[in-house]
C-alpha cells in the first residue's frame, strides 16, 4: 500500500512519536504531530540506546548525526565499591551501544521529522480520541482534527490507549527513582557503572562527550510517589538514602544540585494496540520499568515497524494488524525481563547477596562472552531487517 497523501496525526513529540512521523513521512504520508508542550524539548536526563534502537536511527538516516558517547562496558559493583563483573560491550553480536542525552535525541528526531516535511503543532493538549472510519482527535481548545490514521505516542497517561483499552490501574512496585546530571569531574570513561546494595542501586554513565554523568538511583520503599518525571526532591534526601554506599557513590551524590523523583509503576501491556484507524506505540502501548534500559529503544522499534507494516499492506487495517502481531510478543518479553531484573540489583540478605555476586564473578572469569551475549535476544534484534 502506498502511503502517498495518507493523512496521519501523531499525538506526542517524544521519541516514538517523532521517529514514527519521520518514518511515515519518508514513505509519502502527510504527517502532523500534535504536542501539548510549548516546544519540542526534554528535561535533562540520559538514555542508553543499545544496538537494536540504533539500527532504527541508522535506517532513518539519523545515525551519523547522533550526539552520543559510544559505550564500551558495563561494570557491576558492590555498593561498598568492590568490583563484581565487567561486561565488554564489544563482545555483543551487534555493535553500536550509545549513551545519549534525551534532549539531544529529541532535537535530532525533531529536525529529522521537519526535514521530511512533518508539521509539528505545539500547544495542542489532546483531550479525546475517537476511533472510526475517519478517526478524530479533540483538543482542550475545542479544535478537532480528522485523519486517515491517528497514532498515540502520548506516553504513560495516553488518551489514545484509553480510547482503545479503557482505563487500567497501574501497580506501584514499592520502588522510587531519582535522576540527576552532574559534571564528570572524575573523568569517568565510556561505561555504565551499576552499584548494587541492599534494597537500592545507583546507575551512572557519561553523556555529551564525557562532560556530564547521568545518575539514576532506585530505592525500595513502601511510601507512594507520584508517577511523574517532573517532581523534584531535595538532594539531601537522595544523599541520606545512600549514605552507607561507598566513596564513589557518595562523591557523585555530593555533586547533585537538583534532582527529580518519581515512583516506579507496573502497567500491563495493552491488549489492543490498534482499532478503527487508531494505533498506539511506545509507553502508550507497553510502559516498562527502567531495569533493562529499553524504553526508548522499544519506542524506536515500534515506530519503524508501524511504518513498515503499513507500507507493505494492501489496506490500513491489514497494516495495523500486522504491526501489533509483529510487536506485541517482543514488547511483552522485554517488559517482563525488566520487571524481573529489579530484585537482582537489590539483594538484602547477606549470604544470598554474597553467593549471587560470587556466581557473577565466576561467570565473568570463566565465560565472559557468554555473560554479555545473554542479551543478544534484545540487542541483536534488528526490526529494519526482520521478515514482515
Amino acid at each position: 500500500m502506498r502511503l502517498d497523501g495518507m493523512k496521519i496525526a501523531v499525538i506526542g513529540a517524544g521519541i516514538g512519536g517523532l521517529a514514527a512521523a519521520r518514518a511515515l513521512a519518508l514513505r509519502g504520508a502527510d504527517v502532523t504531530v500534535l504536542e501539548q508542550a510549548a516546544e519540542t524539548a526534554e528535561v535533562g536526563a540520559g538514555l542508553q540506546i543499545s544496538p537494536n534502537g540504533f539500527a532504527v536511527l541508522a535506517a532513518l538516516g539519523l545515525g551519523e548525526a547522533l550526539r552520543s558517547v559510544r559505550g564500551r562496558a558495563v561494570q557491576l559493583v558492590d555498593y561498598r565499591g568492590a568490583g563484581i563483573l565487567a561486561l565488554d560491550l564489544g563482545r555483543l553480536a551487534r555493535a553500536g551501544y550509545h549513551f545519549v542525552h534525551r534532549a539531544d535525541l529529541i532535537d535530532l528526531l525533531a529536525e529529522g521529522a521537519r526535514a521530511a516535511d512533518v508539521r509539528v503543532r505545539l500547544l495542542q493538549k489532546v483531550t479525546g480520541v475517537q476511533p472510526g472510519p475517519r478517526p478524530r482527535v479533540e483538543t482542550g481548545s475545542g479544535a478537532v482534527f480528522e485523519a486517515d490514521l491517528v497514532i498515540g505516542a502520548d506516553g504513560l497517561h495516553s488518551v489514545a490507549r484509553r480510547a482503545l483499552n479503557g482505563i487500567t490501574a497501574p501497580f506501584f512496585t514499592r520502588q522510587v527513582a531519582w535522576r540527576a546530571l552532574i559534571p564528570n569531574a572524575a573523568g569517568r570513561g565510556p561505561e555504565v557503572r551499576l552499584h548494587m546494595g541492599p534494597l537500592r542501586h545507583v546507575v551512572s554513565y557519561p553523556l555529551r562527550e564525557g562532560s556530564l554523568l547521568n545518575l539514576v538511583a532506585v530505592q525500595e520503599r513502601a511510601a507512594w510517589t507520584a508517577e511523574s518525571w517532573n517532581q523534584t526532591d531535595d538532594p539531601a534526601a537522595l544523599r541520606a538514602a545512600f549514605a552507607d554506599f561507598g566513596t564513589e557513590v557518595r562523591e557523585m551524590l555530593a555533586a547533585v544540585e537538583s534532582v527529580h523523583l518519581w515512583g516506579l509503576f507496573r502497567h500491563p501491556v495493552a491488549r489492543i494496540w490498534q482499532r478503527d484507524g487508531v494505533a498506539i506505540l511506545g509507553d502508550a502501548a507497553h510502559p516498562t520499568l527502567p531495569f533493562m534500559a529499553q524504553g526508548a529503544c522499544l519506542a524506536l522499534e515500534d515506530a519503524w515497524v508501524l511504518a513498515d507494516a503499513l507500507a507493505r499492506a494492501e489496506t490500513p487495517a491489514e497494516g495495523l494488524a500486522r504491526y501489533q502481531a509483529r510487536r506485541a510478543g517482543r514488547a511483552r518479553r522485554v517488559v517482563e525481563a525488566a520487571s524481573r531484573n529489579a530484585w537482582k540489583y537489590h539483594l538484602s540478605f547477606g549470604p544470598l547477596r554474597w553467593a549471587a555476586h560470587a556466581a557473577l564473578r565466576a561467570g565473568g572469569a570463566l565465560a565472559p562472552e557468554r555473560m554479555v551475549r545473554q542479551f543478544d535476544w534484545i540487542y541483536a534484534h534488528d526490526v529494519t531487517r526482520e521478515a514482515a
